[in-house]
C-alpha cells in the first residue's frame, strides 16, 4: 500500500469509526437475542433470489461496458463477464484500492490502454448516478407515500419528510443537470478546458495541474466511446433496467423480514439505495462500513425500525447486493491465476503512470 492509500484508509477507518459512535450513542440498549431472532426468521428464498438478480446485473454490466468498447475493439459480452465479477471482488475485499481492477484487467484483456478503460469506468459511474437520481427525482415529486399504512409514517405527517425527500429530490435533478451539461462542454471541448486548467494551475502546482489536465483528457477520452445515438441510448436503458433490478433487490430482501419493512414503498427503497450510494463512499477492506451504517441510521432514525432490526436487514442487504459476489469472484481469479492484491498493485502504478 502506497503513501496515499495508507492515508486515505486512515481518514476512512477515522470517519468509520466516529459514524460507528454516533450510532451506538443513539441507542439506550441492544436486544442481542430479538436481533439473532429477527434475522433467524428471514425468508430466506427472497433474500436468495436477490442474490441471483446480483449475479444477472454483473452480466448486464458485461454487456453495457462492450456497447463502450466498440469504437476501440469488438469484443463479446462472455470476455468481459470475468473482469466484472472479479473486480468487484476486488473491490469488496481491498476496499477503494480495489476500485481500478476491473479496467486494468478488461485493458489488458482487449489490448486497449488503461487510460481509455478507466474514462469507460469513470462515464460508467456518471450513468450509475444519473440513473439513480432521476429515479429518485420522479418518485421524490409523484410517489406515494413512504408507508402504505395509513396509520404508520408517511410523507405527509406533518409535510416534514415530505419537505426533506422534495428537496432532496431537487438537489439531485440540480446535480443532474450540472453533470450533463459538464458532460456536453468536455465532450466537444476537454482539450481546451484541460488546457486552460492547466495553465491556471501550474504556476502554483504543476503536479496538481498534470494531474488535472490528465483526468480531464482521459475523461473526455471516456464520453467520446459513445460513438453513436443508438449506443447512446441502449447504454441508458441498460443503466435503468439494472438500477431497477437493484431496487428489486431490495424490495426482496426488505419483504424477506415481513412486518413494517415489509410496507416501504417505492420512494423508501430510492432513498435506501440513494443513502447506501453516499455510504459506500467509506469502504474499509473486506467489511465495508458507511454503506450498512447509513442504511441502519436511515431505518432506525427516519423510518423508526427498531435498532435490532435496523442492524439485521443493512447486513444482510450489504451481503446480498455487495459481498455475495465473493465466492464466483475469487474461483474466476483462481482460474486465471490472478491474484487480487498483485492485481491491485499492478493497476495502481498503471493509475500512478497516467497521473504522470
Amino acid at each position: 500500500m502506497n503513501r496515499k492509500n495508507a492515508v486515505v484508509t486512515a481518514v476512512v477507518l477515522g470517519v468509520f469509526c466516529g459514524l460507528v459512535y454516533l450510532q451506538i450513542r443513539t441507542w439506550t440498549k441492544f436486544d442481542w437475542h430479538t436481533f439473532w431472532s429477527t434475522t433467524d426468521h428471514v425468508y430466506w428464498p427472497y433474500v436468495l433470489a436477490a442474490v441471483a438478480i446480483t449475479y444477472f446485473l454483473y452480466a448486464m454490466r458485461a454487456v453495457r461496458w462492450k456497447i463502450f468498447l466498440k469504437p476501440l475493439r469488438e469484443t463479446t459480452t462472455a470476455r468481459l463477464l470475468g473482469p466484472q465479477f472479479i473486480g468487484f471482488t476486488g473491490l469488496a475485499l481491498l476496499g477503494r484500492p480495489g476500485e481500478m481492477i476491473r479496467p486494468y484487467l478488461i485493458a489488458r484483456k482487449e489490448n486497449v490502454t488503461f487510460s481509455s478503460q478507466f474514462a469507460v469506468w469513470f462515464v460508467e459511474r456518471i450513468f450509475d448516478m444519473a440513473s439513480v437520481a432521476i429515479m429518485f427525482v420522479l418518485w421524490g415529486f409523484i410517489g406515494d407515500p413512504l408507508w402504505d399504512d395509513a396509520g404508520s409514517l408517511t410523507l405527509y405527517h406533518g409535510r416534514t419528510l415530505h419537505v426533506t425527500v422534495e428537496w432532496s429530490a431537487a438537489l439531485f435533478l440540480a446535480g443532474i443537470i450540472a453533470l450533463v451539461v459538464g458532460a456536453i462542454v468536455l465532450r466537444f471541448s476537454g482539450d481546451a478546458v484541460a488546457n486552460y486548467l492547466y495553465n491556471k494551475l501550474s504556476p502554483r502546482s504543476p503536479k496538481l495541474a498534470h494531474g488535472t489536465r490528465s483526468k480531464i483528457l482521459a475523461f473526455t477520452e471516456g464520453l467520446k466511446t459513445i460513438h453513436d445515438f443508438s449506443s447512446f441510448v441502449q447504454i441508458i436503458m441498460l443503466s435503468f433496467v439494472m438500477w431497477l433490478l437493484v431496487a428489486a433487490c431490495y424490495w426482496l430482501v426488505l419483504h424477506s423480514y415481513g412486518g413494517r419493512l415489509a410496507l416501504l414503498g417505492m420512494p423508501s427503497i430510492l432513498l435506501l439505495m440513494v443513502v447506501s450510494m453516499f455510504g459506500s463512499l467509506i469502504q474499509l477492506p473486506g467489511v465495508g462500513g458507511g454503506s450498512q451504517l447509513a442504511t441502519i441510521a436511515l431505518l432506525n432514525n427516519v423510518f423508526h425500525i427498531p435498532s435490532e432490526i435496523s442492524v439485521s436487514c443493512g447486513m444482510v442487504l450489504w451481503a446480498a447486493t455487495f459481498m455475495s459476489v465473493i465466492p464466483l469472484g475469487l474461483l474466476l481469479a483462481h482460474r486465471e491465476r490472478l491474484s487480487l492484491r498483485a492485481v491491485a498493485k499492478a493497476e495502481e502504478k498503471a493509475e500512478a503512470a497516467l497521473a504522470e
